[in-house]
């Protein structure tokens, strides 16, 4: 365990964390169950502007190895549903970063939690949708785990549409850093200017 607390994994029953109100509607985070979500999941991936970046298109199997990895792991990276007003939109990784493969890529910090997305619908992007929920779910992240100083995502530089809607989000960009499979902005959000935000 790289600095982490010991025992404080993700999920902190993410489950009955309550919705909130966005400018947007209401949303929350559902966990993933593989019996109810996995075709909705694999169409999604198979979308051609999500599997450029997820790189998990292909049969149902791609997309529930992916899943199963993390619902059948150590307990630090947990699959969302984004649900919109009672639709699911989009799809959520909340991971300890501090414990993942990315803490050696950046100085990490005990407690320090990730957030991979997607937006699931083509009409659901390009609205301003993603650094409103973006904002949203570093908030229940931070209101969850006090113990969390900072919020941390690396989406592919490449993908603008993303780093964008973090920057919108209250995001800094703190660096590029080279991981397996991409180049990844580093983006940060610090709990300590949460009130400026």
């Amino acid at each position: 365990m790289r600095g982490g607390s010991a025992g404080a994994s993700v999920p902190d029953d993410i489950g009955v964390w309550a919705p909130v109100s966005t400018p947007v509607g209401t949303f929350r985070l559902v966990p993933v169950r593989v019996e109810r979500d996995l075709p909705l999941l694999v169409r999604w991936m198979n979308d051609p502007v999500v599997a450029a970046f997820w790189e998990l298109a292909g049969p149902a199997a791609v997309t529930e190895r992916h899943v199963r990895a993390q619902l059948d792991g150590d307990g630090h990276s947990v699959p969302c549903l984004g649900v919109l007003d009672g639709t699911p939109m989009s799809y959520w990784e909340i991971y300890r970063a501090d414990l993942d493969p990315l803490a050696r890529h950046y100085p990490a910090r005990p407690d320090d939690t990730g957030i991979h997305l997607l937006i699931g619908s083509p009409a659901d992007r390009g609205r301003g949708l993603g650094g409103t929920l973006i904002r949203a779910v570093a908030d229940l992240v931070l209101d969850h785990r006090p113990a969390c100083t900072r919020v941390v995502a690396e989406p592919d530089v490449r993908n603008t549409p993303s780093v964008a809607a973090f920057l919108t989000a209250g995001f800094r960009f703190a660096a590029e850093a080279e991981l397996p499979g991409k180049r990844a902005a580093l983006m940060i959000r610090d709990r300590s200017l949460r009130a400026l935000l």
